[in-house]
């Protein structure tokens, strides 16, 4: 099935509804996420009124959240390297069987605050499978200059269920109870296998062997250790998560001891969240017109700040309604600028892994959070814990200086084709060590521009996959310059090369502009052979140049 055919040369916040795949997946994930915060408001109210500890009621946030920090990057590793549909489809079924699961012991009267965690830990290792899965099919699924908006759209569409979920998991709470809410969440979780069942898309294939998951893992996480973009973004994300996630989490709290509310009460504060969550993701577009990605994150750490401040200083629910209102719009505004940034910084061949890496932290933190300001309201105060929050919070903002998040670059990022050359010794997929050596001949003059070039290089071949890259200069000829670096086998040599986009040929290209010897800068591959290594006379030559 090939991607629908875009229609407005801009992308609008809806432009990615035309198409038909993900138009249904999102529309599941609607129907599945309405489930999911009915039966997030049931479980967090249950929890309060059968457990007399506050810890135990904010860690049903940090339940949910906790798996992603210990699954997200090998879940990460998985999607990018089988396929990301059949990885979500194996999400949604755990995530289906936790809900079913919880549903049955409801119905039985088998409810514990450990089992009640338990199951939503398990619905939790659920989403950490999807999630990555998801979000990086985005990119499969529509065509690059739609990724913002997709990406966007997911969170609007999040946000307008959030507005109502919470509410009608109140109103069913109070008229129907628990059991009701956890069978809605059972029947909702299979809409999603459904859809993903029904819907294909073409995803591009490749030659090579598929990655060890290890192997995968650790070259996502070297691209994102290299990638100033993307650690910017996860670092900033994962304190805001730390300090933000005491608005969720102690929420039921502030209903029940300061607002003197039942379950109605949490709803219309949830739906409050919501609704502020999705007024700031309908103006998203014309917030980032008037102020940079940047500025716009340091301004929603602060507004999530200020829903901190208030809440356990009022006793009206209207004005802690307004007040959540506030925190929704902030935190909307910055997950959503921080996800974007890291998915158009990231190729597609690691978009799986770089977005698993950031779900990972950010789940965590927020699991972190959840506990530390859960045991800061339990030893001392509720009060003490927001006050604590927004202190957090106002310095999250303040990192804006030492962190800046750059804006999400439109370049082209997709692999190009590669042909390898032809060999005079045959390697089998595993041979290796392959050493790759490219000798320059630079003019003093061209020094500085080179030595520019040389740096991104570096970086763009190692985030690739190249090993020990290294920049020599010979002392008897000092305007010769050999690049050297290693890959472990033939095919991570191949996959390297696989994975270089056309604006990382580009700056060969510069590079070779700078040569000042005849024709192009010479690329000689050899392979690594020990002394003990037996050969024999026919054996060939064990390099090969090519111009």
């Amino acid at each position: 099935m090939q991607r629908e055919d875009p229609h407005p040369a801009v992308s609008t916040t809806l432009a990615p509804l035309r198409n038909r795949a993900f138009r249904a997946i999102w529309t599941a994930t609607q129907i599945s996420s309405l489930g999911w915060l009915v039966q997030t408001t049931a479980i967090s109210w249950l929890m309060a009124t059968i457990s007399a500890s506050d810890l135990m009621v904010a860690l049903v946030q940090a339940s949910s959240t906790l798996p992603a920090f210990f699954l997200s990057i090998l879940a990460g590793a998985v999607a990018d390297s089988f396929s990301r549909r059949g990885v979500m489809l194996a999400g949604h079924f755990v995530i289906a069987l936790a809900y079913l699961t919880l549903a049955i012991s409801v119905a039985l009267g088998i409810v514990s605050p450990w089992l009640i965690l338990g199951l939503n830990f398990l619905a939790g290792c659920g989403f950490a499978l999807n999630d990555p899965a998801w979000h990086a099919s985005v990119g499969d699924i529509l065509e690059k200059r739609d990724i913002p908006a997709a990406v966007t759209l997911m969170s609007l569409g999040y946000n307008i269920v959030r507005s109502t979920g919470p509410a009608i998991g109140g109103t069913i709470l109070a008229f129907f109870g628990p059991l009701a809410a956890f069978i809605l969440a059972a029947l909702s979780g299979l809409v999603p296998l459904a859809a993903i069942s029904r819907s294909k898309w073409h995803v591009r294939s490749s030659s090579l062997p598929r990655e060890r998951v290890v192997t995968a893992i650790q070259d996502g996480l070297r691209f994102t250790a290299m990638s100033s973009e993307i650690k910017a973004a996860i670092v900033r994300g994962t304190l805001f998560g730390v300090a933000s996630i005491s608005i969720l989490s102690l929420l039921p709290l502030i209903v029940r001891d300061h607002l003197a509310g039942g379950p109605i009460a949490y709803g219309a504060l949830l739906a409050a969240f919501g609704v502020g969550a999705f007024t700031a993701g309908l103006s998203s577009s014309y917030l980032r017109r008037i102020v940079s990605q940047d500025r716009l994150i340091v301004l929603a750490s602060v507004t999530c700040a200020l829903c901190c401040f208030l809440l356990p200083l009022t006793t009206s629910i209207p004005v802690a309604a307004l007040a959540s209102a506030i925190g929704g719009a902030g935190w909307l505004l910055t997950w959503t600028g921080v996800d974007v940034s890291i998915q158009m910084s990231s190729p597609r061949w690691v978009a799986g892994r770089t977005l698993s890496i950031y779900y990972a932290l950010s789940y965590g933190s927020m699991a972190a959070g959840s506990w530390i300001w859960g045991t800061v309201a339990q030893n001392y105060s509720l009060t003490v814990a927001f006050e604590g929050a927004a202190a957090v919070l106002i310095l999250v903002a303040a990192a804006a200086f030492a962190l800046p998040i750059e804006l999400w670059e439109e370049s082209e990022k997709e692999a190009s084709e590669f042909v390898p050359p032809s060999l005079a010794l045959d390697l089998t997929p595993r041979s290796g060590p392959i050493v790759v050596k490219i000798d320059y001949v630079i003019a003093e003059q061209d020094l500085e521009a080179f030595f520019e070039c040389m740096r991104k290089r570096r970086r763009i071949q190692s985030q690739a996959g190249a090993r020990n890259w290294t920049l020599q200069r010979n002392l008897l000829t000092p305007t010769l310059w050999t690049e050297t670096f290693r890959t472990p086998t033939w095919t991570d040599f191949l996959r390297l090369n696989h994975r270089l986009s056309a604006a990382d040929h580009e700056l060969g290209e510069r590079l070779a502009a700078l040569h000042d010897g005849s024709g192009a800068p010479e690329t000689v591959l050899t392979i690594e052979r020990t002394t003990t290594a037996v050969r024999t006379r026919s054996q060939p030559i064990t390099h090969v140049s090519r111009p």
